[in-house]
This record gives structure tokens, C-alpha cells and sequence, in this order.
């Protein structure tokens, strides 16, 4: 009886055990099915969604292609209008565009001639450049030449600078002149002499001689009438000592009497009538080719 007994008791507890292990087999394999079925309800939703969208895109789509047809409608019509416009033209065009080539080459021909009357003046105005820049050399080497020249008549009331395109030789009385006299003494007579080589060396320069007074009234006497007259007197004596300079144009030379009207400075003291009381030598270049060139660039 107790064998018996015990054999139900494992039995018992065999079906147990099997019975346990099916149903955490079937428990599992439940939970796993619960998860496939989740991914594919998801998988589902997304599918929806995404044919949702697909539907917007075929709506969005269909409603292009009508508005694109009716575009290529509307530019068919307007292709049809343009291509009637231009057999149109095209019949009616002939003699405009013959019209048209005879104007254009009418102004092509204005065109051609203004272009070598601007090329004519831009090789004048080149010219010009040239002559000026040649003009400006040539003034500065006259000043070089004129300051080694007349280098040891310099701070003995002689001075050379160069103004507006000029050279001016300016020379006090006192280096000169006695007072009331337009005879020159013996200091001036060599540094007109000096001035005369210089100048023979630049026969393309006209020369101004202008004497200048103070404002005291002349009261030596003499065929004078005053100091206009002096003044007028004392430019012609150094035209007289240039030209003893045979190599000197007489042509280029003009003398001219200023009186006391252009002074450069004041009659009120000593030193001013001092400073005022002498003879510019002005040189300047010749500008007969360079007006002649402005006239023709005018």
C-alpha cells in the first residue's frame, strides 16, 4: 500500500511539472505574438499615414498637371499669335530693314569720321604735351644755366627764379646804375655779358627788358621827363649791351619802361625803393607752335 501510494505521488508531481513548463511555453510564446502584433499595428498606422500622404501628393500633383496644361494652352495661343505677328512683319519688313541699313550706314560713316577727327586731335594734344613738357625742360635748364652764369653776381642785388612758365633775371640799380643814370658801370657790363651767352645758346626764347623806378620824382638833369622815361632808357641800354653779343637774335629782345607802377616793395622805406629801383630780364619760351596747336584742337 505504501508503494502504491508513493507511486501516485510522483505521478502527481510529474504532471505537475509538465503541466507548469507547457504553460510558461504558452505564456512566452503569448507575449512574443503580443509584440509582433504591436510592430504591426505600428506598421499599419505608418502604412495608413503614408498612403494619406501619397494621396495629398497624386492630389497635389493632378492639380500642376491641370494648371500646367492650361499654361501650355495659354502659350500655345500666344506662340500662334506671335508666329501670325511675325509673318506679318516678315512680309511687311522689307523695306523698313532696307530703310534701316541705309541709316546705319550712314552713321556708320559719321561715325568714321568723327573717330579721325578724334584720333587727328588726340595726336595733336599728344603733340602738344610733348611741346610743353619740352618747353618746361628746356626753361629748367635755362634757370641752371643762368644761376651757373651768373653765380657770382648772386646776393650782390642779383636774383634768378622761375614764375608761371618764366625766368626771371632780376637786377638791382645798385648793380647797374648810378643814380639818375642809364649808363652801365662796370660790375653790370659783365653780368650782362654773361646773360648774353646764355642767351645765345637759347635762341628759341623771347626776352622781355623792363626797367623799374621808385616813386621819387626824377630830379636830374638831362633829356628826361621823368621816371617813365628813365625807366624806358635804362631797358634799352641792356638791349644795347646784349647786342653786342653777336650771337644774340636782336628779334627776341624788347625792352619796355615800367616806371615806379609795378613795384615789389614798399616806397616808404629805404630798403622797399631800393628793391624797386631795378631791371627784370623775363624769359619765356616761344609760343607760337603751341597756339597754333591749340587753335587746331579747338
Amino acid at each position: 500500500m505504501k508503494q502504491f501510494l508513493l507511486f501516485l505521488s510522483l505521478l502527481f508531481l510529474c504532471n505537475a511539472c509538465v503541466t507548469n513548463k507547457v504553460f510558461n511555453a504558452l505564456e512566452d510564446r503569448y507575449a512574443k505574438n503580443k509584440m509582433a502584433f504591436n510592430v504591426l499595428e505600428a506598421q499599419h498606422d505608418s502604412l495608413l499615414q503614408a498612403n494619406d500622404h501619397l494621396k495629398m501628393r497624386l492630389e497635389e500633383t493632378q492639380q500642376s498637371l491641370t494648371a500646367t496644361a492650361d499654361s501650355l494652352t495659354q502659350s500655345q495661343g500666344a506662340l500662334k499669335t506671335l508666329q501670325q505677328n511675325y509673318t506679318t512683319l516678315e512680309t511687311n519688313s522689307d523695306a523698313a530693314i532696307k530703310a534701316r541699313i541705309s541709316e546705319n550706314q550712314e552713321l556708320l560713316a559719321q561715325i568714321a569720321e568723327k573717330e579721325g577727327v578724334l584720333f587727328q586731335r588726340e595726336k595733336r594734344l599728344t603733340e602738344l604735351e610733348q611741346r610743353i613738357a619740352a618747353n618746361e625742360k628746356a626753361m629748367n635748364t635755362l634757370v641752371q644755366s643762368l644761376s651757373d652764369a651768373l653765380l657770382n653776381f648772386e646776393g650782390k642785388g642779383l636774383t634768378v627764379e622761375q614764375r608761371n612758365g618764366k625766368v626771371y633775371v632780376s637786377m638791382e640799380n645798385k648793380l647797374l646804375f648810378d643814380s639818375g643814370s642809364w649808363t652801365v658801370g662796370p660790375q653790370g657790363t659783365k653780368a650782362i655779358a654773361q646773360l648774353a651767352g646764355v642767351l645765345q645758346d637759347n635762341p628759341d626764347i623771347d626776352v622781355l627788358i623792363e626797367g623799374h623806378t621808385d616813386n621819387v620824382p626824377y630830379s636830374g638833369k638831362g633829356p628826361l621827363s621823368g621816371n617813365w622815361d628813365l625807366s624806358t632808357k635804362r631797358a634799352t641800354s641792356i638791349v644795347t649791351l646784349l647786342l653786342e653779343n653777336d650771337q644774340v637774335l636782336p628779334q627776341n629782345l624788347t625792352a619796355a619802361g615800367r616806371g615806379e607802377f609795378l613795384p615789389v616793395g614798399p616806397n616808404t622805406s629805404p630798403q622797399g625803393r631800393a628793391a624797386n629801383r631795378r631791371i627784370e630780364v623775363i624769359l619765356s619760351p616761344k609760343l607760337s607752335e603751341i597756339t597754333q596747336l591749340l587753335k587746331t584742337i579747338e
